[in-house]
């Protein structure tokens, strides 16, 4: 298995490591299990999970991170088919892009949205709600990682049902910034 696994057996934790791994390192994922990678991952978790609760801050935080979420989503799903033919890896890498910007998109423009609301509760919610389902998702992963498909589709009927709401938002917005400059009559 690698590195990885061994480090996880001298720490005794080979009984939880095991299915992580064996599910991880599929195609060229190993390096997800280096303790270098975790430790990161980890450390921009806190900063995401802090950054999410102050309103402005967390829409920020979601402009930069279009730049990093979209591409390792794409990056990520074609090398879990690194054994595959370059093909399967090109529609892996276009599958997972187009899902990464789905759920980033949705994230970010909802959060736009709530951070237009007068009361900073909603927003709190929201991320809340985000980090329980971040935290079961990866739990679901590891233990019953069929319960992703089911996760990952919710999330794209939600995605498909609140696009409707979120571009309506957007077209007022740019209304009211149009009538900004429209010349006074």
């Amino acid at each position: 298995m690698g590195l990885g696994n061994q480090s996880l057996r001298g720490r005794g934790h080979a009984r939880f490591a095991r299915p992580v791994l064996a599910f991880a390192t599929a195609g060229e994922l190993e390096v997800l299990t280096s303790w270098w990678v975790i430790g990161v991952a980890l450390a921009l978790y806190v900063v995401e999970f802090v950054a999410d609760k102050v309103p402005y801050v967390d829409s920020t935080w979601d402009v930069i991170h279009t730049f990093i979420r979209v591409p390792a989503g794409a990056v990520l799903a074609a090398s879990a088919f690194g054994d595959f033919d370059r093909s399967i890896q090109v529609i892996a890498l276009l599958l997972g892009g187009g899902l990464a910007l789905s759920s980033h998109g949705t994230k970010a423009a909802t959060r736009a949205m709530l951070n237009a609301s007068p009361e900073p509760v909603s927003n709190w919610i929201a991320s809340i709600a985000e980090d329980i389902v971040a935290v079961l998702s990866v739990v679901a992963s590891v233990f019953v990682p069929v319960l992703i498909f089911v996760i990952v589709g919710a999330g794209l009927v939600i995605s498909f049902l609140v696009f409707r709401k979120i571009l309506r938002f957007f077209r007022q917005v740019a209304r009211s910034i149009r009538g900004w400059f429209a010349p006074a009559t």
